[in-house]
Parts: structure tokens; C-alpha cells; sequence
């Protein structure tokens, strides 16, 4: 097994670093086989570590020790190799191979260690089932791919704290076990041993000790800080998670929006090495939700929706004269070029927008000599004549229309759009829009609990102009809050924060949190604001989003080093998993069986 590999030849250089100005020279190297090929006097390897791979010769010139070693080599063993680094030659050069010029003319070499045969191909691009990659994650992340895009969240990772460094930002800590908050998304909770009955939190955020930050004075503040939810998953959220986390004292919105401007600047320029405008474009949410039917749009395609209302509320068709006198609304989308899709694709849409709340989709079609509708019959023909001219629709074109109340109308088109671009190929991948969304309702009024809740959380800001609608119309104040937006993914979310102990208490009332629940919640906050406390705001980016979306990615979990699937649990630990009886019994805590 040793084979002349002397232990003071340690790795010299990484395999995939090595090119044609190193022949000549003495090198070592380390790493996994990806390849071995028998040629009966030739056998080659290509061994691969985090940066590439190199090819490994053995000849008739090879120490018969050396070459017997070789001949025993299988996909996965790991190996050490040193030699001399040599041309391969005109004929035998490897374009698919960034190091394809050169080879290793191996006089030493040792197998660190064997492998079994992996259950799938250690390659770029691999079609292998999810589920079987995340179960052998570890064999999974030694695919170059998969290698890349952790090795460029680091390099993201690292932009962010220099940026941040230079604009004067320190870099602070806050605590993993805090004390639960069961406002928003609910909290992991970890029984204290200590204190017997007692739980701590894993932090939705380190949303109140940033704040606390700023009482103390430390002006400026960035973490890459990890964080829990435990909510149901989707595609672009996992359990825990990253952010990008910052907070900045006497600042305005405009402080805040631009200082993150400035990173986003230098990540396009420095890791993608884009030039990027700014500073960006900025959306009130009311005519987001008014143009686009989302609070986070992609505005790389057109389709904008149009409110045709007024045209619906009069006519004899009940869907949309119902709609609209039930206080909602009546809008769609055209779709040009759209009267090509069949009726099956249409009906494919109509149960798309179901999946939204959307009791139907009516549609209108205007192919070239033939006119078809699901409405047009209902409507008279002034009617219909109005709806399109409004719509602005020609000849090829699909008029697609929701009737509801507004949240799903704008929920439903708001998809819809979305997925009518996708479907067509209207998106151009490579723009990268950006757009600030602001002005966000500070409060949202659930229907079943019969109370507001915090759009965003209970320490944003209100605009000036409304604070005294907190009274007479809370449902109609808005906030200091902003959201970023890239390619209708929101990056990253954040508000000037109320810096008054009188107003934030009216917050909390208006939230239905009365005092004494407010001090027993958050009196530690409120305390801090009686000893002077400046004006702050911040802002924090999903680091996993950012690093999906300029990578190009679909799924944020390829972004992850362990990632967790949609039901929350990881594959290859088994996690969650039960705990020790007598572990549970230190902690005073009886776990009931679940009824079958």
C-alpha cells in the first residue's frame, strides 16, 4: 500500500490548478479516482479533488509495485500521487478537460484508502432521484457541481462581510437559545435541564437583540446569522436557514436601501462580473399588487393585470357582477400571442388557479378568423367589445379572467401570469431585474381570529402620515417597510423600526397584546426604549435565495450543505429522531404516543 509515497511529499498542488507552465516540475497530489482505465501496459487515473481533475500515467517506466497498485484502482479510492508533470501531446489532448493538456508521470503513489462501488455516478448533472442523493449526501457534495455552488456561496459569504466591513458595520453575535415569541411563524423549542419546565427558542431571527444592538450604540451591525421557523416547506425554504442580517441607526429608508444597493453592487461585480446600474427601481406594494397581482413581481415579461370592474359590474353575467358586488373584483390578464394554446392547455390553467382559491378562470379567445369564449355568451356585445378594447386585445390573442375577492384574484393572476410566461418562454434568464417593493400594509386582518396581525412583525414603523389612522383605520396604515426583489423572488426584507416606547405600546394594542402580556413578552425591548434609544432600521437577505438565484438554480437546497426535504427531516441522518427515555426524564418531559 505504500508504494514510495514519502510523507514529506504532502499535496503540492490541487489537481485541477496544474497547467502546461507546470511541466517539468515535481508535483503531489490527492484526491478520489474518478476514472480508472486498463490499457494492458497503460493504465491512466483521473483523480479529482474540489478543484478539478488531473490525469495520472503509468507505463512500461513505472515501477512494478507502483503499476500492480494502480491496476487495483476503483472508482471512489482515495489516492496520493507524485511524478512529474508532462505534456500529454498534441493527438492525446482532453478539451473536455480543463487540465486535458498535461498529465502525471506517477513515481509514487499510496491508496489511502478503498471504496465501495457508490450507489450513483459521482458526475455533473447527475439525474439521480433526489431522495437518493440526500440520503448519500456526503458522495453527493463530491460532485464538481454540487462542490461549486458551496464553494461559491463561501466566496458570496465572504464579499458580504468585506462589503459590510468597509461601510463600517461590526460584526456581533446574538444568541441561538432565546425566549420564545409566539408571534409569526412558529418557534423550535429546547427544554432547559436546568430550569425544569422552562424552554428556550431557536430564533426566528435576531430581529429584537439587533435592536437592542442599537440602544447600545454600535450604530451599524452584520451577522450571518442562522435561523429557525418551523413551518411548512416549499421549494425556496428550508427549517433553518441563512441571512445576510444588518441593522443601521439614525437612517431613513433611503440609508438603508441604499448602503444594500451598494452590496448587491458588489456581489453582480465582483462574484458574476456583471455591471449593475443602480439605484434600482422602486414599487409602491399597492401598485405591485395593482400591476402584478404580487407583492415580490417578476417584471422581466410584460402581462400586467387590468381591472375591468367596472365593465363587469353592470353586465348580466353573475360570476363577475357577483364578484364585484360582493366587494371584489374582476380582473385578467391578455395573453399575446396566446390563441394558440389548445383547450386542454386552457383547461390545464383553469386548474391551476384553483390551486389558488380561484373557483374557475373564464377565458377568451381571439384566433385568427375564429372567435371561442367561456363568458363572451353571457355578455352583450357593447360589453364584450369594451372588456377587450380595454384589455387591449387583438387577433391571436387569450384573454385569461378571475372573479373573486381581491386576494384571490391577485393571488390566482399573480401565479397565473407567471406560469403562462413559463410555459410560452417569455422569460429572458438572463436579466436580473431588481425592485425595491415598498409601503407595505403595516397590518393584516384575519377573518377567523378577528384581529389584525403584523404584516411583517410589531416593531415596524408606520408611516408618519398614518399613524393616527392606528385609531380610526388601522387596516389601512401603512409601513416603513421595504422588500427586495430579484426576478419575482424576494432576496431580502426589512422597515425602519419604531423607536418610541408611547408607540410601540399602541402597536402592541392594536395587535391585541395588552400591557401586561407585552411586558411579560417583550419588556426588556420596552425597558431599552427608556434610556434612549436612536432611530434604526435594517434589512436582512436570505443568503440561500441570493446564492440559488445567481447561480441559476431551481431548488435551494442544491445551495445547502445538508439540507432538510419537505417534511422537515434530513435523509442521511435520519433526523428527526427519537429521543433517550432518560434524557427526556432529566428534562421533565413525557412524550405521549401518537393514536394510530
Amino acid at each position: 500500500m505504500n508504494n514510495r509515497f514519502e510523507k514529506t511529499d504532502r499535496r503540492t498542488h490541487y489537481c485541477g490548478t496544474l497547467t502546461a507552465a507546470n511541466i517539468g516540475e515535481r508535483v503531489a497530489v490527492v484526491g478520489w479516482c474518478q476514472k480508472q482505465r486498463d490499457l494492458g501496459a497503460l493504465i491512466f487515473i483521473d483523480l479529482r479533488d474540489r478543484t478539478g481533475m488531473v490525469q495520472l500515467a503509468f507505463d512500461e517506466a513505472t515501477e512494478k509495485s507502483i503499476f500492480d497498485a494502480a491496476f487495483g484502482v476503483r472508482a471512489e479510492y482515495v489516492l496520493a500521487a507524485q511524478g512529474v508533470v508532462r505534456s500529454r501531446g498534441a493527438e492525446a489532448v482532453n478539451k473536455n478537460m480543463a487540465t486535458g493538456e498535461i498529465e502525471i508521470a506517477v513515481d509514487g503513489f499510496k491508496i489511502l484508502s478503498a471504496a465501495k462501488t457508490p450507489p450513483f455516478a459521482i458526475v455533473e448533472n447527475s439525474d439521480v432521484k433526489s431522495e437518493l442523493r440526500l440520503t448519500h449526501r456526503y458522495l453527493d457534495l463530491r460532485r464538481p457541481d454540487m462542490a461549486g455552488n458551496l464553494i461559491a456561496r463561501s466566496k458570496i459569504t465572504k464579499l458580504a462581510r468585506d462589503y459590510y466591513h468597509e461601510n463600517g458595520f461590526i460584526d456581533v453575535e446574538t444568541p441561538i437559545l432565546v425566549k420564545p415569541t409566539p408571534e409569526g411563524a412558529r418557534d423550535y423549542l429546547v427544554p432547559s435541564r436546568v430550569h425544569p419546565g422552562k424552554f428556550y427558542a431557536l430564533p426566528q431571527s435576531p430581529q429584537i437583540y439587533k435592536q437592542l444592538l442599537m440602544c447600545s450604540g454600535f450604530d451599524r451591525y452584520i451577522q450571518i446569522a442562522r435561523c429557525f421557523r418551523d413551518e411548512d416547506l416549499r421549494a425556496d425554504r428550508q427549517p433553518e436557514f441563512t441571512q445576510i442580517d444588518l441593522e443601521m441607526s439614525f437612517v431613513t429608508e433611503d440609508d438603508v436601501i441604499a448602503v444594500n444597493e451598494g452590496f448587491i453592487k458588489h456581489v453582480f461585480e465582483n462574484f458574476m462580473n456583471l455591471p449593475l446600474e443602480v439605484p434600482f427601481k422602486r414599487m409602491t406594494w399597492h401598485e405591485a399588487m395593482e400591476r402584478y397581482g404580487s407583492d415580490k413581481p417578476d417584471t422581466r415579461f410584460e402581462m400586467e393585470l387590468c381591472d375591468i370592474s367596472d365593465i363587469a359590474a353592470g353586465c348580466g353575467f353573475g360570476v363577475f357582477s357577483g364578484a364585484v358586488a360582493d366587494g371584489g373584483s374582476v380582473r385578467g390578464i391578455t395573453v399575446k400571442g396566446g390563441a394558440s394554446m389548445s383547450r386542454k392547455e386552457i383547461d390545464s390553467l383553469v386548474e391551476f388557479v384553483k390551486s389558488y382559491g380561484a373557483k374557475g378562470l373564464a377565458w377568451y379567445k381571439n384566433a385568427e378568423g375564429a372567435v371561442s369564449s367561456s363568458f363572451a355568451k353571457f355578455l352583450t356585445e357593447d360589453e364584450v367589445n369594451a372588456l377587450l378594447t380595454k384589455m387591449n386585445v387583438e387577433t391571436g390573442d387569450l384573454v385569461l379572467i378571475v372573479a373573486a375577492k381581491n386576494k384571490v384574484v391577485f393571488d390566482s393572476l399573480g401565479a397565473l401570469r407567471c406560469e403562462v410566461a413559463k410555459r410560452m418562454g417569455l422569460i429572458d434568464k438572463s436579466k436580473f431585474n431588481f425592485l425595491w417593493v415598498t409601503e407595505f400594509p403595516l397590518l393584516e386582518y384575519s377573518e377567523e381570529d378577528g384581529r389584525y396581525y403584523a404584516m411583517h412583525h410589531p416593531f415596524t414603523m408606520p408611516m408618519d402620515e398614518d399613524i393616527e389612522k392606528l385609531d380610526t383605520a388601522p387596516g389601512e396604515v401603512r409601513a416603513k417597510a421595504y422588500d427586495i426583489v430579484l426576478n419575482g423572488t424576494e432576496l431580502g426584507g426589512g422597515s425602519i423600526r419604531i423607536h418610541s416606547e408611547e408607540l410601540q405600546s399602541k402597536m402592541f394594542s392594536v395587535l391585541g397584546i395588552g400591557e401586561e402580556e407585552a411586558q411579560v413578552k417583550f419588556g426588556f425591548l420596552l425597558d431599552a426604549f427608556k434610556y434612549g434609544v436612536p432611530p434604526h432600521g435594517g434589512l436582512a437577505f436570505g443568503l440561500d435565495r441570493l446564492v440559488t438565484l445567481l447561480l441559476g438554480l431551481e431548488d435551494i437546497r442544491d445551495v445547502i450543505a445538508f439540507p432538510k426535504v419537505q417534511n422537515a427531516s434530513e435523509l442521511m441522518s435520519k433526523c428527526p429522531a427519537p429521543a433517550d427515555a432518560k434524557a427526556l426524564e432529566e428534562l421533565c418531559i413525557a412524550v405521549t404516543a401518537e393514536e394510530e
